[in-house]
């Protein structure tokens, strides 16, 4: 039997956390997908899965096992790839993560473009607007905006996202227009709960960082919903240029403080540099990287 599908099936298992979902990605029988694991751990000498009638789990040295082999898994897909001249077709699994609004309003139009470009490609899309593990997870890459802390991926960036402070003609008519930034110490701001310093605004102010304090009765941990706030009249927001774009066109929004933008904010994809990146996904990175949706998103 092979070693190779009996890793695969293995890991098909664990990542979907049942044997049926992982038979139908193999096109195999869930017997014999069973029979692929019960005989790795047997060659192994270890137990990896830990099976009752409603779920799988991986025990301790599965999740070692895990994270071992799908590296495996993936450069030997990438052996297949290059045999195959898969440049001209490309296949196979790519695990993404992006945040919420981000993921959906831009990342989303891009993928479905390269998806049609290349119909072998399987793209498995995670929104989360907390900062997933790259490595814990399993994924491929990630696309996210802001500062990039974690030294252990690399960077690829995409494009620039500048931060727009803005507020609804109700707001300003009922508690006046601030015309400097340290202003908002007198008026109610929304506080986005994904920020390391919520109750921090920077502004670049005769061409110094000053961080403004500022205060409010509203926390929203997704940058669409600030927006949504700040349209609705209830207090002054701080999102990415792209939650707001249209509502500024439409005078839903005002922008406040433009000639005090700080340098905006990197989009950016990040993968692990221990990893050997597979066609698949380099050329996905090269598609975003080339696609104004990501590269101008900003506008």
């Amino acid at each position: 039997m092979d070693k190779i599908d009996r890793m695969r099936a293995f890991a098909l298992v664990a990542k979907n956390a049942s044997f049926t979902l992982a038979a139908q990605r193999m096109g195999r029988s869930s017997r014999l997908v069973s029979k692929y694991v019960a005989d790795l751990e047997e060659a192994l000498g270890v137990q990896l899965l830990n099976r009752t009638t409603r779920s799988v789990s991986l025990t301790d040295a599965g999740a070692t096992y895990l994270a071992m082999c799908e590296p495996l898994l993936d450069g030997f897909d990438e052996l297949e790839e290059t045999v195959r001249n898969a440049q001209k077709s490309l296949r196979g699994v790519i695990r993404i993560s992006a945040p919420t609004g981000f993921g959906s309003v831009r990342l989303a139009p891009s993928l479905a473009a390269f998806a049609t470009q290349h119909p072998e490609v399987e793209i498995d899309l995670n929104l989360s607007d907390r900062r997933v593990s790259i490595i814990d997870e399993g994924l491929d890459l990630a696309i996210r905006i802001g500062p990039m802390r974690d030294s252990s991926l690399k960077v690829r960036q995409l494009g620039q996202m500048p931060l727009i402070v803005c507020a609804s003609p109700a707001y300003l008519d009922r508690a006046g227009t601030p015309t400097d930034p340290r202003a908002l110490a007198t008026h109610d701001c929304i506080l986005d709960g994904n920020m390391s310093e919520p109750g921090l605004w920077r502004f670049d102010i005769k061409g110094e960082d000053v961080a403004v304090p500022v205060s409010g009765r509203l926390r929203a941990n997704a940058p669409a919903a600030s927006a949504r706030l700040a349209m609705d009249g209830v207090a002054i927001a701080r999102c990415p240029a792209y939650t707001v774009a249209e509502a500024l066109r439409s005078g839903a929004l005002i922008e406040l403080f433009s000639t005090y933008r700080v340098a905006p904010y990197v989009v950016a994809a990040l993968f692990p540099q221990n990893r050997r990146m597979t066609t698949r996904v380099r050329h996905l990175i090269d598609h975003l990287a080339n696609d104004d949706l990501i590269t101008n998103a900003g506008a």
